[in-house]
């Protein structure tokens, strides 16, 4: 894969289980991608200015409480209202399959639910990377 990326991996909301981030951490990493992990339980501000400090490409969100469909989308507003729209970013976690569109509008790119191959984030990382640099779909016009 040509296209390292530097990707944060955060846990928005008090969801204290974090073994699938790691998972996909450890993944990012042994592509060698640069990973940084924020950690449990970080607030969509913190998970924003980290993103900011690490001049981060893409942001990958992890939730298995049930808050997803408001922290989510928060993170995204943030992003965009602090001129860090073009960080790509993505979800995983346990998330119903009707929450998903309103995420996808919120502008989160890709969501991977339990099970899902790491080669299948890794693909999406390396697609949307690539889409990324070319301009085509620069906004809300595709998802994974």
């Amino acid at each position: 894969m040509g296209n390292m990326v530097r990707v944060v991996v955060a846990k928005p909301g008090l969801d204290g289980h974090d073994r699938g981030a790691k998972v996909v951490a450890r993944a990012l990493r042994d592509a060698g991608h640069e990973v940084i992990y924020t950690g449990l339980r970080r607030t969509p501000q913190q998970i924003v200015d980290t993103v900011r400090d690490e001049d981060a490409r893409f942001l990958g969100l992890s939730s298995l409480s049930g808050a997803h469909a408001h922290l989510f989308p928060k993170i995204c507003s943030l992003l965009t209202e602090q001129g860090l729209g073009d960080v790509i970013v993505f979800g995983g976690g346990i998330i119903p399959e009707d929450d998903k569109p309103p995420l996808f509008d919120a502008g989160i790119k890709a969501i991977f639910g339990p099970g899902t191959l790491t080669q299948e984030i890794l693909d999406f990382i390396e697609e949307a990377a690539s889409r990324a640099d070319s301009g085509v779909g620069s906004d809300s016009d595709w998802h994974w």
